[in-house]
């Protein structure tokens, strides 16, 4: 029926269905015949049934276009120009706006994925993605030069590489990281990463095979380390060897020999005494230096245990607080939460502190403000760090990262290698220490537990 509006479509079948039971019951109650009453009846329900299917119209309508966003399927159209009338010729074209718009929206992320496919594909940097379960979901070809095994589907399948790296990516908390050497040709840097997608848990790992870079970084610190010890050998050696040649002058030209035995000057015997004792002192200073550098070459693997941080700052306390007051400088603890707990060594933790906090007394030589804060608490990824703080003399900008060079110092004593040291521990401890500065004002060393 070509009606233009749905309402009159509505009120005709209702009229029909209105007439029709009157002029049966009418009929009926006039000839009493069963079979003209059964003939409305039927007439009456077929009606019925005509006028609900009209009435259903925007349901089916309704139903189609949720069915077609539910099933992502966009090939679904409404006819523009419908004989109900224009309310559901603007009802036909919302749903076709809003058809089109998922369309769009569904081809551009395609697109995206394409896109991100190819570039995880293409970076040089290798990429794999696993759930809950180790399913395997995202491999680039990257992984599978750097990792080199056969049909690679779960996550377990790293352990036909090396076990040791299997166990340490399983128990790898999300935002973490470390490095294991494979075998001589593979020295991986792995990263990791977690996100949610299709209501699952998946993690993300990225590969680096560092290899390269570390034997760079290797020749760069012996070249710079060759260099510290020539200098310091030829500083050490050069007046000795031209003492030894003068005094062997001395020896050959003020030296008599007289009844079978030697006689020498006494301004010659000064000199030679004065050479041998110089010798000496900087023998004892080279002696000194390789002392130092075995210490630094040596230090031990951290013994890991579980220990308060509370009562690692009491017992430094202790240690350190006659020396402090003695110099007028006031330490002060502060740890938050105050149960912190640690797990590193503790012994070598305390050396850390121990160094950073004497540095910071010999810093706050000249300043007013002589007050040493060392403070403990978490990071905002819930990581523990100890920050030792002072507002001394501070450190020039240039001198920043030089002070973590092995031998290098700013002060007139020492041996430069207490920081190089202290860092090495902490990266021993898959941690890291940092320095902030500004000169005359505040100096902040963090040692950061990862």
């Amino acid at each position: 029926m070509g009606f233009k509006s749905f309402a009159l479509g509505i009120l005709f079948r209702v009229a029909i269905l209105v007439a029709l039971i009157f002029l049966g019951t009418t009929i009926f109650l006039r000839d009493h015949s069963y079979l003209m009453g059964a003939v409305f009846l039927l007439a009456i329900g077929l009606q019925t049934y005509n006028l609900i299917r009209f009435g259903n119209t925007t349901n089916r309508k309704i139903t189609k276009f949720l069915e077609s966003i539910r099933f992502a399927d966009f090939s679904s159209s409404f006819t523009k120009d419908s004989n109900l009338g224009p309310s559901f010729r603007e009802m036909n074209m919302s749903f076709n706006e809003v058809i089109e718009a998922f369309r769009k929206t569904r081809a551009e992320k395609e697109e995206q994925m394409l896109f991100l496919q190819i570039m995880i594909q293409h970076i040089n940097t290798g990429i794999i993605s696993f759930d809950h379960s180790g399913r395997i979901g995202v491999i680039n070809g990257t992984a599978k030069q750097l990792l080199q095994i056969p049909q690679f589907k779960d996550i377990n399948d790293l352990g036909k590489l090396s076990k040791e790296l299997l166990v340490k990516i399983l128990h790898l908390r999300p935002g973490g990281s470390f490095s294991i050497k494979i075998n001589p040709e593979l020295h991986l840097n792995i990263q990791s990463a977690a996100f949610k997608m299709g209501g699952n848990s998946w993690t993300l790992l990225s590969f680096q095979n560092i290899k390269t870079e570390l034997q760079k970084n290797e020749l760069q610190a012996w070249q710079n380390l060759t260099k510290v010890l020539r200098h310091e050998i030829m500083n050490s050696m050069t007046p000795i060897a031209s003492l030894a040649n003068s005094l062997g002058i001395i020896l050959e030209e003020d030296v008599s020999e007289e009844q079978g035995g030697f006689v020498i000057e006494k301004d010659s015997y000064s000199d030679l005494m004065d050479g041998l004792n110089t010798i000496e002192k900087r023998s004892a200073g080279l002696i000194h230096f390789v002392n130092a550098y075995r210490d630094y070459t040596n230090i031990p693997q951290p013994e890991l245990k579980n220990f308060s941080v509370k009562a690692l700052f009491d017992n430094i306390g202790v240690l350190l607080k006659e020396d402090l007051a003695h110099v007028g400088i006031c330490l002060n603890c502060e740890i938050q939460p105050q149960d912190l707990q640690l797990t590193a060594d503790p012994e070598l933790i305390q050396m850390i502190l121990i160094n950073l906090i004497k540095n910071a007394k010999e810093a706050l030589g000249k300043s007013e403000h002589k007050e040493i804060i060392v403070r403990a608490g978490l990071t905002s990824h819930s990581y523990p760090f100890i920050q030792v703080i002072d507002y001394g003399e501070g450190i020039v900008p240039e001198a920043v990262e030089r002070i973590f060079v092995p031998f290098y110092t700013t002060k007139k004593t020492g041996s430069g290698i207490g920081l190089s040291i202290s860092r090495q521990i902490m990266n021993l401890h898959k941690g890291s220490l940092q320095v902030q500065s500004v000169p005359n004002e505040k100096t902040i060393f963090t040692l950061n537990f990862g």
